[in-house]
């Protein structure tokens, strides 16, 4: 089973290319989540996790809903995290994650796919988005090669930044960058609501055909990369940017 969690569509487009490679099933997070389903999940082989890279480290959304849910058949886990750049050290909680979860390890790749935080860093358009996809799927491919002789992932690097970044940047990151606070919708928001389907926390809601951002949000970026209408800024750091999803 490879399951997904994903903002801008990186980590599902990466987990159906496993997915297919190895004939497993393919199961989003993002649907459980929305409809707070939280039933047993049933892997007949093995566990594959394709999640983002939030702060360094896997979302905690992903990783609250991997602790919180119950897991049957398959032990053996293996995680691809996609990034923009890097993944720090996020592999040495992902180790204390599947501990927790009585998960066999079987180790932490890393691939990197086009940026999509537009809150904070600039998005590639979409030439370039399609040269680094380009790029990545040797990546993918080597990935799914590893999963299937049921061999462990080498060990990512792990320098003093990576620790750092994953360690102190990660909760200073969540306490005073994820917040949903600086959404807005444009004069150009024709009120289809898009990003409430899109939006896997169910944390937008249409108020007289335009968008309402609640508390709960994670920063995946697909209310504001997902817009059809390019109507969504992130305040004024997300002005002029590119948008950036993959369908």
């Amino acid at each position: 089973m490879v399951l997904y969690f994903t903002g801008t569509g990186n980590s599902r487009y990466i987990a159906r290319k496993i997915a297919e490679k190895l004939g497993d099933e393919l199961f989003s997070i993002n649907d459980r989540l929305k409809r707070k389903d939280a039933r047993p999940v049933h892997g007949e082989s093995r566990l594959v996790f394709v999640l983002p890279t939030y702060g360094w480290r896997i979302p905690r959304v992903a990783e609250q809903w991997i602790l919180q849910t119950e897991f049957t058949g398959a032990d053996s886990a293996w995680f691809v995290m996609d990034c923009g750049s890097e993944i720090g050290n996020g592999a040495k909680y992902i180790q204390k994650l599947c501990r927790m979860k009585k998960f066999r390890y079987m180790g932490t790749a890393q691939i990197v796919m086009p940026e999509n935080y537009v809150a904070m860093f600039p998005v590639p358009d979409a030439a370039k988005a399609q040269e680094i996809l380009a790029k990545a799927e040797p990546d993918i491919e080597a990935a799914a090669g590893i999963i299937a002789a049921g061999q462990a992932f080498p060990a990512p690097r792990n320098n003093l930044m990576d620790r750092f970044l994953s360690s102190a940047v990660n909760p200073l990151f969540y306490a005073f960058c994820v917040k949903a606070d600086a959404f807005r919708a444009t004069e150009n928001c024709v009120g289809c609501g898009k990003c409430a389907q899109l939006c896997p926390l169910n944390n937008i809601t249409i108020r007289d055909g335009k968008p309402v951002w609640g508390k709960d949000c994670t920063h995946c970026m697909a209310c504001i990369c997902g817009c059809p209408a390019g109507a969504v800024e992130y305040g004024k750091k997300s002005v002029g940017k590119s948008r950036y999803f993959c369908e």
